[in-house]
């Protein structure tokens, strides 16, 4: 039961930030990190690429070799040509034939496979047979209907079951 003079018991308020607008100090860790003694025998590997050791220092850790040195590959020539020929084979026949046709003599010269360069060359060569040979039928085509148009005159006329619209 409560008194008049006592309070009811309030809910807990979160707390409120510092009004002076001063940032709160960061939390330290409780914790520290471990300390490492680092000696001559301790010191770490070098990094991949580093200068050897220093005269009187180990070049490794004990217990640890030396990681293999291995030399970055040297880029084949033509290869990006091979893919780009390649790709432009089906895009524009012509210019991927070209393309795949240098790539291949730069591939063989390097002494690399040259599949990529070969595929292009077939491809676009494929291609550009089957362009030739599209634009020679769309070309007899359209001449056949001139000759129609020349020999008939302006009109709607019907030849052979087809409608030719001559004007």
């Amino acid at each position: 039961m409560t008194t008049p003079d006592q309070q009811p018991p309030q809910p807990p308020q979160p707390p409120q930030p510092p009004t002076n607008n001063v940032p709160p100090a960061p939390e330290t860790p409780s914790y520290a990190p471990p300390a490492y003694p680092t000696t001559p025998a301790q010191d770490p590997q070098p990094a991949y690429g580093a200068p050897a050791a220093a005269p009187g220092y180990p070049a490794t850790a004990p217990g640890y070799s030396a990681a293999p040195a291995y030399a970055a590959e040297a880029p084949v020539p033509g290869k990006g040509l091979a893919i780009a020929g390649l790709i432009l084979a089906f895009v524009a026949p012509l210019i991927g034939l070209i393309l795949s046709i240098v790539a291949r003599s730069k591939l063989k010269k390097a002494g690399a496979p040259t599949g990529l360069a070969t595929a292009g060359i077939i491809i676009g060569a494929v291609l550009v047979v089957v362009g030739i040979i599209v634009g020679i039928l769309v070309g007899i085509t359209f001449a056949n209907i001139f000759a129609v148009c020349a020999q008939y005159g302006p009109g709607v006329w019907q030849v052979g079951g087809v409608t030719y619209t001559c004007g």
